[in-house]
């Protein structure tokens, strides 16, 4: 049962789904008030807490302290709500690089009562566009330096009306900075419940029709005092680094929640390739690394020729499997082991991960406390031990999808059904299989085929075409595209490349297909659809 809400905008709530097509959720050990604002537990109670001195962010050539951090988002949260009109359960969307001001557009939207909406800075104004119109977005922040993709959006949207300005590079040179410079640094935080949702996670599904996971002020605290307490057993002396977008909630989860719940410092990149990172953790003595396993690869690399990276104590991969030469060449380097653990937005974080003292090459590790797994075929019913079958979770957070039917289809009997496999052995280790859909994980990144499919055919040579995920050595997994042209079409180099940077422009420049296979017809079956898995079966 929902408790009594702090929203005015009624919208998240209205569209729910039926709790009745809910999982089952494990709050035992999880008790907070019915009065929660995350955005105040992560700034003004740490300042309360004794945090007011200590380092909360670090980026764009300058440190933040808690009280800094505080008195900036109650500014912001001040704007928001005196000049720009933003009422409690409004979505407002954020699009900006991983910065200390994204971060604290985050919190001051919270703050205010806000349901936020953190997007990637290389989304195009087609796919924000998607987004706002699924959430009937109605105001937006944006980096000035990412603002041309999100003034198209606004020109073409029913719902946004308006989107303000901020400076992402610490100069306060913006609409919302000089806005919010002339406020005062108190601000009364809209009293929202703890289950009011806070912020939506937004996640490609397989046909590429954008779905969107609904999380409530408790569960971004669930994260913290669940995994990052049990596994990371992170102190106020930790300094977190890592290369996941804001914009995914692992992301958020690592890189501002974890650090922020604990008084520790966040250190943020808006390029955060291994070179930056590396230089970051050496810099600044950074002690939690987040990232996928083709970065640990760099930095593998980077020790051999001379990198510090001694102050290091917990490395974090997911995103993508953990190849057990890079896990065993860690623990040779470091004499530490390398956390792999798997997460979904569906439960906003990680739920099965190694721990420091009970690890393992190959395996992804136990259940978070909170959290329970079984695997199952596909009637439901649980398969023997030491064979893969379909992973299903249930715990303190799970799916919630915003008016979508795939709800039915994530949630069973209670029961989060993940769309990975997996299999558990005889003393409860579980071990990834694969996924069960057609998703392509690259390099830590969910790529839809039928989305990159969808811009392929946009361009005029292409007749038909098919997406899969090849195996790849440096990135997990690449794009592979099975491309039938029109008549006439030459498929050669030239014809390869303009079609690579068509995708580029049509979508963000991530999904793009790397390689470009040109057939003469696409296996199908009698129905017309296209067997993907022969697609795969062509080395």
């Amino acid at each position: 049962m929902l408790g009594p809400t702090g929203h005015s905008d009624s919208y998240c709530r209205d569209n729910l789904p039926d709790q009745a097509l809910w999982p089952d959720l494990l709050l035992e050990g999880f008790d907070y008030p019915e009065r929660l604002n995350v955005g105040v537990e992560l700034t003004d109670a740490m300042v309360a807490k004794g945090f007011g001195d200590h380092t909360a962010l670090i980026g764009n050539g300058r440190r933040r302290t808690y009280k800094e951090l505080s008195d900036w988002t109650n500014r912001l949260a001040r704007t928001l709500a005196e000049d720009l009109g933003v009422k409690p359960g409004n979505r407002v969307l954020i699009r900006s690089a991983n910065n200390p001001a994204m971060v604290a557009c985050w919190l001051a939207a919270t703050k205010a009562g806000a349901v936020v909406v953190n997007t990637m800075p290389m989304l195009r104004a087609g796919e924000l566009g998607a987004i706002v119109d699924k959430a009937e977005i109605t105001h937006a922040l944006c980096d000035t330096r990412l603002m041309d993709e999100m003034a198209g959006c606004a020109k073409a949207s029913k719902f946004l009306k308006t989107v303000v300005g901020f400076d992402g590079t610490s100069n306060h040179d913006a609409e919302l900075d000089r806005l919010a410079l002339e406020k005062p640094v108190h601000f009364d935080a809209v009293p929202t419940a703890q289950d009011d949702v806070a912020l939506l996670g937004f996640t490609s599904g397989t046909t590429g029709d954008p779905k969107a996971t609904m999380h409530f002020h408790r569960d971004l605290l669930i994260i913290a005092d669940g995994y990052a307490k049990e596994v990371l057993q992170v102190t106020p002396e930790d300094v977190f680094v890592g290369s996941p977008p804001l914009a995914f909630t692992f992301g958020l989860g690592g890189l501002a929640i974890f650090p922020l719940r604990f008084g520790a410092a966040a250190t943020l990149l808006e390029t955060a390739s291994p070179p930056n990172m590396i230089e970051i953790i050496e810099k600044f003595k950074a002690t939690v690394c987040f990232t996928a396993p083709t970065a640990y690869r760099a930095m593998l690399q980077a020790m051999e020729e001379g990198a510090d990276l001694s102050s290091l104590r917990a490395a974090v991969s997911a995103g993508e499997t953990l190849p057990a030469p890079v896990y065993h060449d860690w623990m040779e380097k470091t004499g530490k082991p390398m956390l792999d653990g798997i997460g979904a937005t569906e439960m906003l974080h990680i739920f099965i991960s190694n721990r420091f003292d009970d690890h393992k090459a190959a395996c992804t590790g136990k259940p978070v406390g909170g959290y329970q797994v079984r695997i199952i075929d596909e009637n439901g019913d649980d398969v023997p031990r030491g064979e893969v079958g379909k992973l299903a979770v249930r715990g303190p957070t799970g799916c919630r999808y915003l008016a979508d039917a795939r709800q039915k289809t994530y949630v069973r009997d209670g029961w989060n059904i993940t769309g990975d496999s997996f299999m558990m052995d005889a003393d409860g280790y579980l071990h990834f299989a694969a996924r069960n859909d057609d998703m392509i994980i690259s390099a830590g990144y969910n790529i839809a085929g039928p989305e990159v499919e969808a811009a392929l055919l946009s361009h005029p040579k292409v007749s038909e075409c098919g997406v899969v995920g090849a195996a790849d050595e440096a990135r997990g997994a690449i794009v592979q595209a099975h491309v039938v042209l029109t008549e006439g079409a030459v498929g050669d180099a030239a014809l390869v490349k303009d079609l690579q940077d068509h995708v580029k422009a049509t979508i963000a420049p991530y999904k793009y297909p790397r390689d470009i296979r040109f057939i003469e017809a696409l296996p199908k079956t009698a129905t017309g659809k296209i067997q993907r898995f022969a697609l795969r079966e062509d080395k």
